[in-house]
């Protein structure tokens, strides 16, 4: 048999295993299809000018390469099937030819037969084919394995090396864990901190946020150092009874890229314990707030406020306003989950923020639609007026979205049954198959 040889193969496939990151075995395989690739390249160039294409569809299913590493050269090899009469020379062979070579082969049997073309004759575009091949594979097999590790991690926090920036994105190396190698992931502008310094080499902790499934170029990973997840990881990381269970994190609202750079980052965070003795709050601030001041150092020092949650969504909505002081909270539509808050006028520009931040956050917290009100101006009757108009008005849309929900379920009941109607009076083919099919049946 014949072998195009290929100085430097196993060197090649070791370089190209550590490079991308890709066992050998996949590098093989990887470089075998782009060889028949290539192959499939040779043949058609012969065809150039013919008018003639044979070659479809699954044409070169019965082909291969085989490698060999020692001798560091491939083979193309086609199986072909043992007949009386060759209708395809790439698929078949007669039996009087193998019958010289071996005398008990018999018709239907299957030979496998060196097809390799002389290393001149396999041309600069079957060449060019093949690399495309082998770096398109190479790629989507590291896809395949990123996919594979990253997609259902456990945890989905990971420590992240700078690398370099492209466009406003920052390219950080990022592993699955211990031992496994470095990929590359995407932080892109809308994840980061204002307050971090991503010079090369700086390490940080990101948020996986997407593992790509579709074909890119560019890190096929996500990740986010803004996303509320990474605040809940780092408290449970910092406080051993959230980790024990008997306090647990209900909400996370979080702003990490506020308006302005003069608001700065802020993150509301409410939480519960599951035993009476326990205080959730001061669990997970820490003794003189070691515990929070970890967490703020980690998000180079974002502001967080830790509240109680509430079961009583009055005293849950006065907590989350922390730290202004709430005179009185009035849940003046709880079907729509809108309420009055009155604070003292000296609490006004801290309940409402710098920029409306603080009763933001406070609103994403709890799910409420909250309005700061000054306590000395604020007039019952009046605002009880208006509530009650906005409360007519939105009654009055959802009436109206029943029933155009109804008319256009009546509307297409119609015309199901005048379709039905249609097709009993004038049967179509389909319908006159499956009754006769039916009949046989029976």
């Amino acid at each position: 048999m014949s072998l195009v040889m290929l100085p430097g193969l196993a060197a090649l496939i070791e370089n190209i295993s550590e490079e991308k990151k890709l066992p050998p075995s996949t590098v093989e395989h990887a470089l075998r299809e782009s060889l028949l690739k290539g192959y499939e390249k040779y043949r058609r160039t012969q065809m150039l000018g013919s008018g003639e294409d044979p070659f479809e569809g699954d044409y070169f299913a019965n082909f291969d390469v085989s490698l060999s590493l020692d001798e560091e050269g491939f083979q193309v090899l086609a199986s072909k099937i043992i007949v009386d009469q060759v209708d395809s020379e790439d698929h078949q062979i007669a039996l009087v030819d193998v019958q010289q070579v071996a005398e008990d082969a018999q018709i239907g049997d299957t030979v496998v037969l060196d097809v390799t073309p002389d290393r001149d004759d396999f041309g600069r575009m079957a060449a060019t084919q093949t690399k495309q091949t082998l770096a398109q594979r190479l790629r989507d097999h590291q896809r395949h394995m990123i996919q594979e590790e990253f997609a259902d991690l456990e945890d989905p926090v990971l420590s992240a090396r700078v690398l370099r920036f492209e466009r406003q994105s920052v390219i950080m190396a990022v592993s699955s864990g211990l031992g496994r190698p470095e990929v590359e992931a995407e932080l892109p502008r809308r994840d980061q901190l204002i307050n971090d310094n991503y010079r090369a080499n700086a390490t940080f902790r990101v948020f996986l946020k997407e593992v790509s499934e579709a074909p890119r170029r560019g890190p096929q990973l996500f990740v986010s150092r803004a996303n509320a997840g990474l605040v809940v990881y780092l408290f449970e990381n910092e406080v051993p009874e959230i980790q024990e269970g008997s306090v647990r994190i209900v909400a996370v609202a979080r702003e990490a890229n506020p308006p302005s750079r003069s608001v700065g980052t802020r993150t509301k965070v409410s939480v519960d314990s599951t035993e009476r003795e326990v205080d959730p709050v001061g669990a997970c601030i820490g003794a003189r707030g070691s515990r929070i001041q970890q967490v703020v150092n980690e998000l180079r020092g974002e502001k967080i406020d830790v509240i109680r949650w509430s079961a009583d969504p009055a005293q849950y909505i006065a907590h989350s306003l922390s730290p202004a002081k709430v005179g009185q909270v009035r849940l003046v539509d709880p079907e729509a989950r809108h309420a009055h808050v009155l604070v003292p006028p000296d609490q006004l520009s801290l309940a409402i923020g710098r920029q409306g931040q603080n009763v933001r956050l406070a609103a994403r917290l709890t799910g409420w639609k909250i309005d700061i009100k000054n306590s000395t101006e604020y007039d019952q009757g009046k605002e009880d007026a208006i509530v009650a108009k906005l409360i007519a008005q939105r009654q009055k849309e959802e009436k109206a979205q029943v029933e155009a929900e109804a008319r256009i379920k009546a509307e297409q009941a119609m015309r199901a049954e005048e379709d039905a109607r249609l097709r009993e009076l004038y049967p179509q083919r389909d319908d006159l198959d499956g009754q006769a099919l039916w009949q046989q049946q029976q």
